[in-house]
């Protein structure tokens, strides 16, 4: 952990926050374009191309299009609750990023001041995280409580419910994280995966973190608490105009989020890709990682597209098991597993090389279990045909309700 954190001046604090917003806000601009040409091009449509160069600026059309629609308050709604809930969801998704390490420390241009690219770290900075983004579901269900709409409660419901059941799994996908770093600083976890990244070694951890920050962002096909088929728009049902645009923006933001912390995690951060810094020395210093950082949490958002463009939408119930019956149990076998291996490989027993080959082999073993068949249920047997003349004599048939009374 850098020495710098508390102790710069405040105009080098102020001008990272800065940075830190603007780039978020522009991020979501363009993975909202981004979104619409991948999804386009899976369904051989052709998406934004008319405002601005290869519609780079459809994004921001549609959010001036947003502010100048007409705000609407449902009489039924309690007015206070109903216009905080955006803001309450949007601010802790904001607020996350302050201790995400964007690369290494750099000299601002034009001074002589050296600050690492990230705002600020603690030593228990992914558990503040995790804390942080928990509290934006608050958001969700009071919007849906102060709507006075039965079709948005249901929404706040059932999102408060997947984040109970999806964050306790991301929470055991950390567990292995902190185990091999020795840390839960974001800035020592980079640092600790300077030889090789904990997506090989912790594969397993891996891939149930990346189906949890799925189900965390209400992103298809787990976008259930605002399934339109079922509850019109979910939650955000009543809202219109920029109260509307701040849940967007805020589900935007997580994405990106989730990304930037399976980045930091599992793909050693702000690092060059393999093999790169020994073909190039600078690769990682100055400013080049900021575009590695970019580009790894580019991959995973297109991750998130990809899914919502392929898979249909699970029923609740399904979701729900997954979360509590497959996910969380393997997560603590796997954290007794890594406490057993991540021991034989300080004493020596076991080398690097075949922790992957056995992480990888685990996370395999994960992902076919979602595709093994469940036990097929017996057909219901056929009714047997009503004949009117059975007992000499025409008889109605009685209703389906009131047959087997």
């Amino acid at each position: 952990m850098s020495e710098l954190f508390g102790h710069e001046p405040f105009w080098v604090i102020a001008l990272k926050a800065l940075i830190v917003f603007v780039f978020l806000m522009l991020y979501t601009l363009f993975n909202i374009w981004f979104e619409r040409r991948v999804v386009a091009r899976m369904q051989h449509r052709i998406g934004p191309n008319v405002n601005g160069p290869f519609g780079l600026l459809q994004s921001l059309a549609d959010g001036v299009k947003l502010a100048f629609k007409e705000d609407l308050v449902v009489k039924a709604a309690d007015k206070v609750v109903y216009i905080a809930a955006p803001i309450i969801a949007t601010i802790p998704a904001f607020m996350a990023w302050s201790v995400i390490p964007f690369g290494p420390e750099v000299k601002i241009p034009f001074t002589d001041t050296v600050t690492p690219l990230q705002l600020t770290d603690f030593p228990v900075a992914v558990l503040y995280i995790l804390a942080v983004t928990s509290i934006g579901i608050y958001g969700i269900v009071l919007a849906g409580w102060a709507s006075g709409s039965i079709y948005a409660l249901l929404g706040g419901m059932r999102s408060s419910a997947q984040m109970i059941s999806y964050e306790v799994a991301m929470g055991l996908a950390f567990v292995p994280v902190f185990i091999f770093a020795g840390s839960m600083s974001t800035s020592e976890i980079v640092a600790a995966q300077a030889d090789t990244w904990y997506f090989l070694p912790l594969f397993p951890s891996f891939v149930i973190y990346v189906i949890a920050m799925v189900g965390e962002t209400n992103r298809a096909p787990f976008d259930l608490p605002e399934a339109e088929g079922e509850l019109v728009g979910g939650f955000h049902t009543e809202y219109s105009s920029l109260k509307f645009a701040l849940f967007f923006l805020a589900e935007y933001v997580n994405m990106v989020t989730v990304s930037a912390l399976a980045t930091t995690l599992f793909l050693g951060g702000w690092r060059a890709p393999f093999g790169l810094p020994q073909i190039w020395e600078g690769a990682n210093s100055g400013y080049w990682p900021v575009l590695w950082f970019f580009l790894k949490t580019l991959g995973f958002i297109f991750f998130f597209v990809w899914l919502r463009g392929t898979l249909p939408r699970m029923r609740y119930d399904q979701f729900m098991d997954f979360g509590w019956k497959v996910l969380i149990p393997v997560s603590l076998a796997w954290i007794v597993a890594v406490g057993v291996i991540h021991k034989l490989d300080r004493e020596g027993m076991l080398d690097r090389q075949t922790l992957i080959w056995i992480s990888v082999g685990l996370g395999v073993l994960l992902l076919l279990s979602s595709f093994w068949p469940t036990k097929k249920q017996p057909e219901p047997e056929p009714e047997p045909e009503f004949d009117a003349f059975a007992g000499g004599y025409p008889v109605p048939p009685m209703p389906k309700k009131d047959r087997n009374v």
